[in-house]
């Protein structure tokens, strides 16, 4: 509960956070947005806020803060744009692109082995809590997906989750969900996982189901001495504690590959979608994805396979179709 009937709030928005201090709770949300856009610049009509709730739901603009029971100071994330980049939304040209991976290379780094780091996951089996949303179902097998940069642009700016969503992500969860239990694993926290998954409409999609999310908090810290520090998602998490899924039957997705370092055979480094308003219209990774998924999922062995070049592979069937016809076409 907010101390002495006012809340501060921590607006996060464009990658940036805001710092709304001194809001009585007799004051409505829409006073919050009226705070927020003195500082942002972005209307209040054009505010989606994703982290307050009103019996269930998020407040109409009129509810007063305090009817929500806030804590003193509570974190929101805010979508929405500002009227200037309305107008012009051509970005400018020749700006250097901002790197967010180290561009690990598998044969670089061979520490998954390492006792140390084996150690860690050990603690986050035996520790960390999963909260299961559906039961993984028998003879699937598991599609770890990142979020950011992978399923939807956390950095551009949108009035709703459909602004920044990759193209063909709900089309591309159905087709996985035929063969795959689906995992979510981001390097946020789950307030945050669940509110994009809410606003993207995976949670409550009919077509398809997510079996749990993991949060940054079941990631672990390794040490390379090319690389230095860094955090990494080791799917050994997962499969210490669910026997059904190993290391033959798991294929992760993440637009950094350092975060499945430990993993490097089980990791398909997908491209970044960015720039959401300029690229929605051509962005045809996930179509191509779920065309391969659908290829590898009568594959016995995942670790037989190089997602590297994943663009490259062909099927079984396929393979022999080609090679059936190459033998009746010879003279």
């Amino acid at each position: 509960m907010a101390n002495d009937g006012f809340i501060d709030f921590i607006v996060k928005w464009s990658g940036k956070e805001y710092k709304i201090e001194g809001l009585s709770e007799s004051e409505t949300v829409y006073n919050l947005k009226d705070a927020i856009k003195k500082q942002t610049g972005v209307m209040p009509e054009r505010m989606k806020l994703m982290g307050l709730k009103y019996k269930g739901k998020p407040p109409d603009d009129d509810v007063s803060l305090g009817l929500m029971k806030l804590k003193a100071t509570t974190r929101v994330m805010m979508m929405g744009t500002r009227e200037d980049d309305l107008v012009d939304m051509e970005p400018p040209k020749d700006l250097p692109e901002v790197v967010n991976d180290f561009d690990i290379e598998e044969e670089e780094i061979a520490i998954e082995d390492r006792e140390e780091f084996l150690s860690k996951i050990e603690k986050r089996v035996r520790d960390y809590k999963i909260d299961m949303i559906n039961e993984p179902r028998p003879g699937k097998k598991l599609l770890v997906l990142d979020i950011d940069y992978t399923l939807f642009d956390h950095r551009s700016v949108g009035e709703t989750g459909n602004d920044l969503m990759r193209p063909f992500l709900h089309e591309f969860l159905t087709s996985a969900y035929e063969d795959y239990d689906i995992v979510i694993w981001s390097a946020t926290g789950m307030k945050w996982i669940e509110a994009k998954m809410n606003e993207l409409g995976v949670s409550a999609n009919p077509n398809y189901k997510l079996t749990f999310m993991l949060d940054s908090t079941a990631m672990i810290t390794v040490h390379s001495p090319k690389y230095g520090v860094i955090d990494v998602k080791p799917l050994g998490v997962i499969w210490g504690k669910f026997s059904c899924y190993t290391c033959n039957n798991t294929v992760m997705f993440d637009d950094m590959r350092r975060n499945f370092i430990m993993n490097p055979k089980n990791g398909l480094k997908i491209r970044p979608f960015k720039k959401a308003h300029f690229n929605r219209d051509k962005d045809r990774e996930l179509i191509k994805l779920a065309k391969y998924l659908k290829d590898i999922s009568q594959e016995e062995d995942f670790m037989k396979l190089n997602h590297k070049h994943w663009e490259r592979y062909r099927p079984p069937s396929e393979k022999n179709k080609n090679l059936s016809r190459s033998r009746t076409e010879e003279p």
